[in-house]
């Protein structure tokens, strides 16, 4: 019987390398093809009419004149009059034409009568709500009696508001019919689960739709739906009897394609005279849209003995939210990790010494783990010879510092994998999974050649097809540990099946041999051994077929991690302008199978955490209930020169690595939000109590505490 495991890191040849991703000169080359690069023979465009209300009932619509164009092949309502429209930019009506011009004319050719109805969008403020859905209140100990004995209190109310998915490659997919057989070129996180997501609505068997996605541009959680433009697509396909491609205008992508959920809180909290957090309460809200949203887990990371939590949804006429990065976790960082700043500015206390101090009611299974990392950040930060108390810098351009605590699960989720060796040597993995851009098909190719002993150019990776086996979608950090653990095993029972075939030959027991540097040899003599392409020659002409199913635990992967976030800014109290100096990361990862994509997946968290912090943010029209920048001129992201300098640790070796692969995707994105805000309030003395932190509310901070 296999047992499954990784190698011990004096036998690792390839894991833990720093290798640059494998489709780097695809994709900079442009012969990479995105599923919007995807231009089948007979290709028509197809375009999308959307509601101009924040809510609305559809009274008549005609879609007569559309229809009648030249080079319009197809039109379809999508919601028959009497449907009640909660958002701007719902579907209303789609066409199929020639090219995307025509497409465009056939849209203002429709003719829909709306009767306007009451819209309320306005996130912050519940109590206007037409509907709240209060979630249930959590006592711990007596909070309001701690909170009288507190040596000092903070009293705070902070915001986190919405704020938008922006991927580079807009929703959407190519859709190609051949008889009752469907292909679906999709911008997805989910090759193998969206074909039933197609076929029940469509009206055929799973069997008849093949998901195709050989590289795709950004999802961060918004892309596991088929949603109705996938449908709807394939609709306009089978109706015109031609391939259609339909991908999201911008202005519709920033309005329904997902959003990250708001965040508000009132919260009371205490602490000892020795800085220890005796005390919480907190009342928070928010809105992911229409559904509302789910409790946001306050406090976060740290367990007070006595503390009370209550939540309240608030639905709004927006669309929902999706899955953005950590969901809830920045938002809660940033509610929780304010106020230790503010009580240990209140106690003239460093919030490190603040934060060391109360890791005895943090998460107690990564206590040594926080320890361990905040040394190593301060480090990295030069914290203790850097930092002053709150409002002790002067002068026009100050500087501050800020930090977070963060944990998150990442366990690999269930996943198969197939390999085949054949006679000639040549080693094929097949895995229905995909790669958002973060390496996937890299990472693979590196577990499958280092468990063979090969180089990288000798075994192929094949994935983003549906007809690969299974592999869940990639969604909370759990890709890399899932197709990493199913790749291993497939390998490994291969090559359990190719040393019993070559055992016979160099006279020992199949468990004595192991491949390595191109050989497969006894353990321990490496004389006594077959080159990789003789040992293949053993197989037969039937070449070694073989799975591996990552069944979602076990031996390879595991789940839990944490880590530190710390920011350096700079603060212009004149301009309001926040400027990002450096970032340090110290993150908890398992065992690195790459160390160069690791970072860089940690590097894109930070980039996301600047931009959420000083950038990004929904400006809604309250009279249409629209958004007023759904474009990439005024829906601002952070660009290079806005990120500053990032440092940052992995936190593997002896007593990490033993517990195999977790997933680093989510994890760094969660603390930014939270230590860039102390951070400027470091700088500045006072706090800006609302995300993102631009000039504005700076200034306004500022003035509300009597100037700078």
């Amino acid at each position: 019987m296999v047992e499954y495991s990784w190698p011990p890191a004096d036998k690792r040849d390839l894991l833990g390398d720093r290798i640059s991703r494998l489709d780097g000169p695809a994709k900079s080359t442009g012969a990479a093809k995105y599923p919007s690069d995807q231009n089948p023979e007979g290709l028509l465009h197809a375009k999308i009419l959307t509601c101009p209300h924040g809510r609305a009932r559809i009274k008549s619509i005609d879609i007569s004149a559309a229809r009648q164009m030249p080079g319009v092949r197809a039109a379809r309502v999508l919601q028959e009059p009497g449907a009640e429209i909660q958002w701007a930019h719902d579907e209303i009506a789609a066409v199929a034409a020639d090219s995307e011009e025509l497409a465009e004319d056939a849209l203002r050719a429709i003719k829909v009568e709306y009767e306007i109805l009451p819209h309320y969008v306005d996130e912050a403020d519940p109590a206007k709500a037409p509907e709240t859905k209060p979630g249930r209140e959590r006592v711990v100990g007596d909070p309001l009696a701690a909170l009288e004995s507190a040596a000092v209190t903070v009293e705070r109310e902070l915001s986190v508001p919405m704020i938008n998915h922006c991927c580079l490659e807009p929703h959407g997919q190519v859709t190609a019919w051949d008889g009752d057989e469907l292909t679906v070129w999709a911008s997805t996180q989910a090759v193998s689960t969206l074909a039933f997501q197609f076929a029940e609505p469509l009206g055929v068997p799973a069997s008849a739709v093949r998901i195709k996605t050989d590289y795709m541009g950004g999802g961060f959680g918004s892309k596991f739906s088929v949603d109705r433009w996938g449908i709807e697509g394939a609709q306009l396909a089978r109706d015109a009897g031609r391939s259609v491609k339909l991908f999201l205008e911008r202005d519709h992508e920033l309005a329904v394609a997902g959003s990250r959920p708001s965040a508000f809180a009132r919260i009371k909290a205490g602490a000892d005279r020795e800085g220890n957090l005796v005390s919480w309460v907190s009342e928070s809200w928010g809105s992911g849209g229409m559904p509302g949203t789910g409790t946001t887990p306050l406090p976060y990371v740290f367990e007070p003995p006595d503390r009370s939590t209550s939540h309240t949804s608030v639905p709004t006429n927006f669309a929902g939210s999706r899955a953005w990065r950590a969901p809830n976790h920045p938002q809660a960082a940033f509610l929780t990790m304010s106020i230790i700043e503010d009580l240990a500015a209140e106690l003239e206390m460093d919030p490190l010494d603040f934060v060391h101090r109360n890791l005895g009611i943090a998460n107690q299974d990564r206590v040594k783990v926080y320890e361990e990392e905040l040394a190593i950040a301060a480090d990295l930060m030069d914290w203790k010879a850097r930092w002053r108390p709150r409002g002790t810098e002067t002068g026009i351009v100050r500087r501050g510092l800020g930090l977070s605590l963060h944990t998150w699960g990442g366990r690999g989720h269930r996943s198969a994998c197939d390999v085949k060796v054949h006679p000639d040597g040549a080693v094929e993995a097949f895995i229905g999974t995909q790669d958002l851009g973060t390496g996937t098909r890299t990472v693979i190719t590196m577990v499958l050649a280092d468990t063979f002993g090969l180089e990288l150019g000798q075994v192929k990776v094949h994935i983003g097809d549906s007809r690969y086996p299974q592999s869940g979608p990639s969604g909370g950090s759990t890709t890399v540990g899932g197709v990493c653990s199913s790749t291993r095993r497939a390998a490994q029972n291969a090559l359990a099946e190719l040393f019993a075939k070559v055992a016979p030959d160099l006279g020992v027991e199949a468990g004595r041999l192991e491949a390595r540097g191109g050989k497969v040899y006894v353990a321990g003599d490496p004389s006594r051994g077959l080159s990789w392409k003789e040992a293949a020659g053993r197989i037969g002409a039937v070449p070694i077929a073989v799975s591996g199913r990552n069944p979602g635990k076990g031996q390879l992967t595991d789940s839990g991690v944490g880590g530190v976030g710390m920011a350096d800014v700079s603060v212009d109290v004149e301009t309001g302008i926040v400027k990002v100096n450096r970032m340090v990361a110290v993150q908890d990862v398992g065992l690195v199978v790459n160390e160069k994509l690791a970072e860089t997946q940690i590097f894109g968290a930070l980039i996301m955490g600047v931009s959420s912090a000083l950038y990004e943010e929904r400006i809604v029209d309250p009279g249409s209930g629209r958004l007023l920048n759904p474009n990439m001129e005024f829906y601002k992201l952070a660009g290079i020169g806005d990120v500053g300098e990032f440092k940052v640790h992995l936190m593997t070796g002896p007593g990490y690595d033993e517990r195999g692969v977790i997933g680093i995707g989510e994890p760094p994105m969660i603390s930014p939000l939270a230590a860039i805000g102390n951070a400027v309030s470091n700088a500045i003395g006072v706090r800006v109590t609302e995300a993102p932190f631009t000039p504005d509310r700076v200034l306004a901070a500022l003035e509300a505490e009597g100037g700078a």
